[in-house]
């Protein structure tokens, strides 16, 4: 998962790329990167590090320009090189640059295609430096030296037919514009704002509308799947549908742990998603275990804190924040190494043992995927006295390999892969485990927005939407994780050494 930012505006927008990537912050701790144009020049920095850490007043002071797109990567196992980090950029056409949300499927067939007949070279094992090359070649093979928002966008409808998967973009053509991008099954969010000033209007593109927010941009809407937004240097805008099958089907665990809660994604409202899941949880509670004897029900900060308040709500017992989280210490899940995620644990979080000791405690987090982490935090519990520590997951089992960008492709590292949830509990150290019902999700988010029909939720259904996902191409995925973890354990054991 990674955030992603374009801005067009009538002054530098170094300053506001940077502002951007500081609120998208959470979709990736790994890397970030900026590119602005100036009179048709461009400026890059980009480097391994939070945004705060990759970009000093030298830097920023060197990023100048009238527009510009910014992104946050979130890494996969073993992908922690620099020279992965984005914008991606190609000198030609016309000097392109472009960040990348998502994952490509197709990535093999597309890397030959490249090689053998498009005849661009891939520096990186990067599914976006892949679709950058794609884009770049279909908008040269127009054989335009000038060219229109229509080249642009028969050059998006190109890519839409050649790549597969999930992917929200953002490309810059040095000089002409700004253009934003999303698969024609909308997997991945994208949306767009515009901002009126006394010498025109400014307009941005980002993953998630707080990015717009915070920097008085007004949300026009989301990118709708397949379609394809331009804008010209100048400031003006030019949408098109660039996709001849269109299959809107975004990602539900969006809601349930990526993206912030003050975000809308597709019309639904993140927040009040999370309330609906709480309320749908304890229904199951109560239905299912109604002799229930929870004395507290305590989040797992943060991301769970909303659905654990409706939760506790719906139930008729306490609310209480039983851990404090050390904000200096990145979200577990997306942290590069499973080593560090499980040392991090107990320097994020701290329990206030007042609010554990001699009580039945329910414990709430939005999702497990691991396990480790949760196997951890309820030891902490019991450690603070709990009497009977229980465990409740606003989402269902994640069984299954996510494929779209979410990093979680090997099954044998899902706790839920091939447990029940007896043996969930076991695993974990839990007096009892309460997972969501998989139609209770979708009702608690589609409520949000009746008019989307379905969801990706092929990391709780196995249904993979793309539908050219089989056991031969998990395999594949599965041995690039195997192999990409191995030599991140080399590099960093020659660096120890070092």
């Amino acid at each position: 998962m990674c955030g992603i930012a374009g801005i067009v505006a009538h002054q530098n927008v170094n300053q506001e790329l940077y502002d951007a990537l500081t609120v998208l912050q959470h979709r990736g701790q790994d890397a970030a990167g900026i590119v602005t144009c100036e009179h048709g020049r461009l400026h890059l920095r980009k480097e391994n590090g939070l945004t705060r850490d990759v970009f000093t007043d030298s830097h920023m002071m060197k990023l100048r320009g009238n527009m510009g797109i910014a992104h946050v990567r979130y890494p996969t196992a073993g992908c922690t090189s620099s020279a992965e980090a984005q914008p991606f950029y190609v000198n030609s056409p016309f000097g392109l640059t472009l960040a990348h949300n998502g994952n490509l499927t197709n990535t093999q067939v597309l890397k030959k295609e490249l090689f053998i007949e498009d005849q661009r070279h891939l520096n990186t094992d990067s599914d976006s430096e892949i679709l950058l090359n794609i884009f770049a070649h279909e908008l040269q093979s127009l054989g335009k030296l000038r060219i229109t928002p229509e080249d642009v966008f028969q050059a998006v409808a190109a890519v839409h037919k050649r790549c597969k998967g999930a992917y929200a973009v953002v490309v810059m053509i040095a000089g002409f514009g700004i253009l934003g991008f999303r698969d024609p099954h909308g997997i991945r969010p994208i949306v767009f704002g515009e901002r009126r000033t006394e010498q025109g209007s400014d307009f941005m593109i980002a993953s998630e509308n707080v990015a717009l927010d915070v920097l008085d941009f007004k949300l026009i809407r989301d990118i709708e799947p397949g379609e394809a937004i331009f804008i010209e240097s100048t400031g003006k805008l030019h949408t098109r549908q660039c996709s001849d099958i269109v299959d809107h089907c975004p990602c539900i665990f969006e809601y349930v742990y990526f993206a912030r809660p003050d975000s809308m994604i597709d019309g639904i409202s993140v927040y009040k998603a999370r309330l609906r899941m709480g309320e749908k949880l304890a229904e199951k509670i109560l239905k299912d275990w109604p002799e229930q004897d929870i004395d507290v029900v305590i989040p797992i900060p943060d991301t769970s804190r909303t659905s654990a308040l409706e939760m506790a709500n719906k139930l008729g017992v306490k609310f209480r924040e039983g851990f404090i989280k050390n904000r200096y210490i990145g979200r577990t899940f997306i942290m590069p190494g499973q080593t560090k995620r499980q040392k991090s644990v107990r320097q994020k979080l701290n329990a206030i043992n007042l609010e554990f000791e001699g009580k039945n405690v329910l414990l709430v987090d939005d999702s497990i995927v691991r396990g480790t982490t949760s196997k951890q935090i309820i030891q902490m519990a019991r450690d603070a006295g709990a009497k009977k520590v229980y465990f409740a997951s606003a989402a269902p089992p994640v069984r299954y390999p996510n494929v779209y960008g979410i990093d979680m492709p090997a099954a044998n590292e899902l706790i839920a892969h091939n447990r029940n949830e007896d043996e969930i509990s076991a695993f974990i150290g839990a007096d009892k485990m309460i997972y969501q019902n998989l139609a209770d999700l979708i009702s608690a988010v589609q409520h949000g927005n009746p008019k989307i029909k379905h969801f990706d939720t092929s990391c709780f259904s196995s249904e993979y939407i793309t539908g050219d996902i089989d056991a031969v191409y998990l395999d594949y995925i599965e041995n690039l994780r195997r192999d990409g973890a191995q030599l991140a354990r080399e590099r960093e054991s020659f660096n120890i050494e070092i």
